[in-house]
């Protein structure tokens, strides 16, 4: 709770409580707060529950967090100064603090913010300039030769931070010195990258690249730990589900997205998403005779002799009709959500490998690249970048929640802060926009008021 109360949300929380209370004394100062007194009424209910135990803190901040959410337009008192000559193709906010934001673009550079304290103020001090802290670029040492395809952050400490390149290059950056502590040299052009946020044993990178193998990288010997195949084209997306193990084998740990248009343990998705057909096509109860199970007994037990990349195409299921340039695990890790250049969302349970069935409704996607996806703490909604905009999606049901347009050119990654409950997006213009909630502040109340006397002053006979 005292974390709650210290964050965005419960700075938010307490804004509106102040909103409420001065509605609430004098209802006809000025323009109305809230959207109507019924709000005000639901607040003030909700406070009194939280305090005599009715209602769970978890379940006050969680609504508090939702109307933050679906109140995100383009902040206009925040902004990222982007050093990026090339088209911003990465962005992630720490996982540790939820305070610094790093970016990755074409033009071989990566930058760090500090989204929580602005470097400068304009406009009186209404708005927020946030400069980069560390800016490195081509020009560095260590630095990159061509453009960063993935930027991330160590998962357990800002001390690190790992980019991945076209240069066939992952280095791992130290962020106090900006000096490379490791790099890894690939067989081709490096797509993406990822790392457990479970881990405590290790410290592998699991590294997506042009080459059908993707490959783990481990940062405490310098050395490949492992190297995976199953694909047959380059490896574009890849998504970290659970928690790996040291050993040689793994642990059901990642989908990966390729151009060879399948999801890697996503092989008999169709297969099992029809069996209860086949079940219920006999009957309750109904067995099949002993001759008709035996042929497809051995049928699937010789396949599961066989590597995953021997299979031919036919018995591969097939996730996207195209590439698959998209890839997110909800934060429960119990489903996954991909996009394809065949511009189609889908939402696969992890567990059985299966297709949920959810219609999302028609996005146009980029086809020419990976993008990233983002999505909220309780996972409900999805953000995708949709050429010049970002759609809003909800999850279960599919349908389109909002339409973000901000970007003079294709959006090609969002990152959602859940800890400041905003949006980031990254584009071909060279820009990062923030997308905030709007702001409510006693401040801005007092304005309002001062705004709605002088309205009154002003109006004439003929005015609406």
């Amino acid at each position: 709770q005292q974390q709650f109360d210290q964050s965005a949300a419960g700075k938010a929380a307490r804004a509106q409580i102040a909103a409420a209370a001065k509605q609430s004394a004098n209802p006809n100062s000025g323009e109305p707060v809230l959207k109507d007194e019924e709000d005000a009424r639901k607040m003030w209910k909700e406070i009194r529950d939280r305090e005599s135990g009715k209602l769970r803190p978890n379940s006050f901040s969680n609504r508090i967090r939702s109307s933050r959410v679906h109140s995100l337009q383009l902040s206009n008192h925040k902004e990222i100064i982007s050093p990026h000559r090339g088209s911003v193709n990465s962005l992630q906010v720490d996982l540790t603090e939820g305070r610094y934001l790093l970016s990755g673009a074409s033009d071989a550079s990566v930058a760090i913010y500090d989204v929580q304290h602005a470097t400068d103020f304009e406009g009186g001090g209404l708005v927020a300039k946030h400069r980069p802290l560390v800016v490195i670029d081509k020009q560095h040492e260590h630095g990159h030769k061509y453009a960063i395809s993935s930027a991330i952050w160590y998962p357990v400490d800002t001390g690190l931070f790992i980019t991945g390149s076209y240069d066939h290059h992952i280095n791992v950056w130290d962020t106090n010195t900006t000096q490379g502590v490791i790099n890894f040299k690939l067989p081709g052009k490096v797509y993406t990258t990822a790392m457990s946020s479970l881990a405590t044993s290790h410290m592998l990178i699991a590294a997506g690249t042009e080459d059908v193998q993707v490959r783990l990288c481990d940062i405490a010997s310098g050395a490949f730990s492992h190297t995976l195949s199953g694909h047959r084209g380059p490896s574009m997306e890849v998504e970290v589900l659970l928690n790996w193990t040291s050993s040689s084998a793994l642990s059901a740990l990642q989908h990966v997205g390729s151009t060879s248009k399948s999801l890697s343990e996503g092989q008999s998705s169709t297969a099992k998403a029809r069996a209860p057909q086949r079940k219920m096509a006999h009957g309750n109860g109904s067995k099949q005779s002993a001759s008709s199970k035996t042929p497809s007994l051995l049928k699937s037990s010789v396949r599961q002799r066989l590597h995953p990349g021997m299979l031919s195409s036919q018995d591969r299921a097939t996730a996207h009709y195209g590439a698959v340039i998209g890839l997110k695990a909800t934060e429960d890790g119990m489903y996954l959500l991909s996009a394809g250049s065949d511009s189609r969302l889908r939402l696969w349970d992890i567990e059985s490998s299966c297709n949920t069935l959810v219609n999302f409704e028609t996005a146009r996607l980029q086809t020419g690249k990976a993008m990233q996806l983002s999505t909220t703490q309780d996972s409900t909604l999805v953000f995708v970048p949709c050429m010049t905009s970002v759609k809003v999606f909800d999850v279960w049901s599919g349908k389109t929640v909002q339409t973000f347009r901000g970007h003079y050119d294709h959006v090609n990654c969002c990152c959602y802060s859940l800890q400041d409950q905003e949006l980031y997006t990254g584009g071909t213009d060279r820009q990062i926009l923030v997308w905030s909630p709007s702001k409510l502040t006693s401040d801005e109340l007092d304005e309002r008021s001062k705004i709605g006397k002088t309205s009154t002053l002003d109006e004439d006979n003929w005015s609406d």
